[in-house]
């Protein structure tokens, strides 16, 4: 089969939850779906032919990933992003036939599109589209945005592009419901495919690393978020649970990292008002195991998420998490977490506390941490994703 894969979402260099899985599942697909005999030259041979579609009007070739597989190919425009997106909006443009008569290599109709984010799309009806909706954060919480990315919302209509999907792709049974409920979307063509472990964490090294604390000026005892800057992490919730508590006065300090979001200026002035508190920006993947393993405790009191990669990443790397008990954040910790009320400041401190002193408590979650991390492979979210085509 022939199958294009919109990785518009790839042509970012900091790259945040969706851009990481879906290089980290493209990464396991082309893997399972790939010849051993790299002599063998028939494209025939392979099951299925990769068509990577981006267009950007910059070079963006060095942050795209690699995949140098026979049965992957790129296919590549460079047109103005906003003209781009606007002509397939007023549906001047249909992205299949736009696609099909560039690429370079194969031949015959297109037999799936699959768009692993939302992005402005127009395919003719005869192209069965999979698309992965992520989360529903931007109907639920809509004060949490800029009203230029509500309008960008708006503007993508996620629910009419759910009713002309053949397959929707959720990360968790949570979005799953969000989607069937909110969208009114056929729960027949709602499919979870759960989300892995990303490649950097497989191979961790036993020992610290100094170069890291140096790197990003950590102090030697701290308490750890890591994920965008924006209202709907509940940062500001979290500074203010930091400060109630006795974690201070412990010598504990509280370290946010994450890349800025939109309507972060507010987070920001309170983490330099906040003694203690400190911002170390957007921390490159490969450090990000690392930074996990200094951390006494991670804590992600997020008002609402699809997914939450940190929480399982703060586990794999055998550090106790404390999250809220929204959305699917439960789902994903699977009783390797200490759940808290992301509105209650108080329970949060609490919470904190509680894990940096109850050794037994501390203990239990790293262990049951270990077997949930287990339960989470891209390979298999893979395998999944094959099957249903």
């Amino acid at each position: 089969m022939n199958i294009v894969i919109d990785i518009r979402c790839l042509i970012n260099k900091h790259r945040t939850g969706v851009g990481e899985y879906t290089s980290e599942l493209l990464d396991a697909l082309f893997n399972i779906d790939y010849a051993d005999l790299e002599d063998y030259t028939e494209l025939s041979y392979y099951s299925n032919q990769y068509f990577l579609f981006y267009n950007s009007w910059k070079d963006v070739s060095d942050v795209i990933p690699k995949w140098n597989k026979k049965n992957v190919h790129y296919v590549v425009t460079h047109f103005p992003n906003k003209i781009f997106n606007f002509l397939v909006w007023l549906k001047l443009i249909k992205l299949d036939r736009f696609v099909g008569g560039k690429w370079e290599v194969g031949s015959g109709k297109i037999d799936y599109w699959f768009s692993p984010n939302i992005d402005f799309i127009n395919l003719s009806k005869s192209i069965k589209h999979i698309l992965t909706i992520h989360d529903l954060s931007y109907e639920f919480f809509k004060d949490c945005y800029s009203w230029k990315r509500r309008l960008w919302h708006m503007i993508l209509r996620p629910k009419k592009q759910g009713e002309r999907a053949d397959i929707i792709l959720t990360p968790s049974e949570n979005t799953a419901r969000d989607v069937v409920e909110h969208f009114g979307a056929n729960q027949n063509k709602v499919k979870v495919l759960r989300p892995g472990l990303g490649s950097v964490f497989n191979n961790q090294q036993s020992t610290i690393n100094n170069q890291i604390k140096l790197k990003y000026d950590l102090p030697n005892k701290f308490v750890l978020y890591l994920g965008t800057i924006e209202p709907r992490k509940n940062i500001l919730g979290l500074i203010e649970a930091f400060k109630k508590s006795s974690l201070l006065v412990d010598g504990c300090s509280l370290v946010i990292a994450g890349a800025r979001g939109w309507k972060c200026n507010s987070i920001l002035k309170a983490i330099d008002k906040t003694p203690g508190v400190k911002y170390i920006g957007y921390v490159d993947a490969e450090d990000k195991p690392a930074l996990y393993k200094m951390a006494s405790l991670f804590v992600y009191p997020s008002l609402y998420e699809g997914f939450g990669f940190p929480v399982l990443e703060a586990m794999a790397c055998g550090t106790p998490v404390v999250t809220s008990n929204r959305s699917s954040l439960p789902e994903v910790a699977g009783g390797a977490a200490y759940l808290i009320n992301p509105y209650n400041v108080s329970e949060i401190a609490r919470g904190m506390e509680l894990i940096l002193c109850e050794d037994g408590l501390r203990e239990i979650l790293l262990n049951n941490g270990q077997l949930t991390v287990g339960s989470f492979d891209y390979k298999q979210t893979a395998k999944e994703f094959l099957s249903l085509i």
